[in-house]
């Protein structure tokens, strides 16, 4: 018989997400909500970033916004662009614990799935609200007519001598902000 729940406490899934994340080598964070604006500063000081149009404005540390580039899917940036930016702020919509698995749908606190990818730097913002324990958990909360990006760790691929590339297909750090 399958599994269709964890049945895991709060306090079990933030750790076994946590765990996970930084297996993948991500650098993870559990902040309180009042702490999120300053992590995110930390993590983007002196860089030049995109985040999408409906990231929510609070998020963000008054002292980033001159280097605030914003993307919307009715004026996007061109890649050329976003691979001038250092990093990307963006919000998520599920994340696995049990996979280490953190999903984008598309939402405007997510942008679209380029400002994501071609930028090296990712700081992720996981809702402690959005975490589960399982896949099936995670598919029964999303839209799958939606464009789904997952993300488990930094992007990393290996070559034929099996020697671990990083940032080839997507950012090379994966900082994770869990917001409880």
């Amino acid at each position: 018989m399958y599994r269709t729940t964890s049945g895991l406490t709060e306090d079990e899934l933030v750790a076994l997400l946590v765990d996970r994340l930084e297996d993948y080598k991500a650098r993870v964070e559990v902040v309180a909500a009042e702490g999120l604006a300053e992590a995110i500063r930390a993590r983007l000081e002196g860089k030049a970033f995109v985040a999408p149009d409906g990231l929510p404005a609070h998020w963000l540390h008054p002292g980033l916004t001159e280097r605030r580039v914003t993307d919307s899917h009715e004026a996007p940036l061109a890649v050329v662009r976003l691979d001038e930016l250092d990093a990307v702020v963006t919000s998520s919509a599920v994340s696995v614990a049990e996979t280490g698995t953190i999903v984008l749908d598309g939402s405007p606190d997510q942008g679209r799935r380029a400002i994501s990818l071609v930028p090296d730097h990712h700081v992720c913002v996981v809702p402690v609200e959005t975490i589960v324990g399982i896949v099936p958990e995670g598919f029964a909360r999303l839209d799958i007519t939606r464009p789904l990006t997952f993300i488990s760790g930094p992007s990393a691929t290996s070559d034929i001598e099996l020697e671990r590339v990083e940032g080839v297909h997507g950012p090379r750090t994966l900082d994770v902000i869990i917001v409880r």
